[in-house]
């Protein structure tokens, strides 16, 4: 009985241990993915798009014209210019601010679906490829990992979403 017991024993921890080594730990840097996908330059230009029109709004509000005919005006006038001129340059101030936060949240909805396809694209190469553990290496929240270990995933995950990397430039001849 005592050696089954030790034979049983002796087996489970032979299995224990080749599975704890059986086990996959892959990379990725997933902002590095993101930035590469074309949806992400598309995105990127509808942003320019966007912030170009809220500067042209944020300068129509400009005040050139109050001030240009400023020294022109009667006392009761100025003041009454100065006013405007004060509630005018709040008002700016308010647009900018709102204007800023809109920028964001129109980021953020545009982003949103990219990360997505990332993320789904990464889950799928990890799942295919039995990945215990895929590391994100672009968050900077691992203390250490070995390199050799992990197996870097982006050229699958780019595969996956279709992105292929330019050729680099040749080397000027010399």
């Amino acid at each position: 009985m005592k050696k089954a017991i030790k034979l049983t024993l002796a087996v489970a921890l032979v299995m224990g241990s080749t599975t704890l080594f059986a086990q996959k730990f892959g990379r990725i840097n997933t902002q590095e993915i993101i930035m590469s996908m074309p949806e992400t330059k598309a995105m990127q230009t509808n942003m320019e798009t966007y912030a170009k029109e809220l500067q042209d709004n944020i300068e129509t509000m400009n005040v050139q014209d109050f001030q240009k005919n400023f020294n022109t005006l009667s006392d009761a006038l100025k003041e009454m210019k100065q006013k405007e001129l004060e509630d005018m340059r709040n008002r700016t101030q308010e647009f900018q601010e709102r204007a800023q936060q809109e920028y964001q949240k129109k980021q953020n909805e545009l982003l949103a679906p990219i990360i997505d396809k990332a993320k789904a694209a990464i889950d799928k190469v990890s799942a295919a490829n039995a990945y215990t553990v895929v590391f994100d290496t672009s968050t900077g929240s691992l203390a250490y990992f070995d390199e050799a270990t992990l197996t870097d995933i982006a050229p699958q995950v780019k595969k996956e979403l279709g992105i292929t990397d330019a050729p680099a430039a040749a080397a000027p001849a010399k």
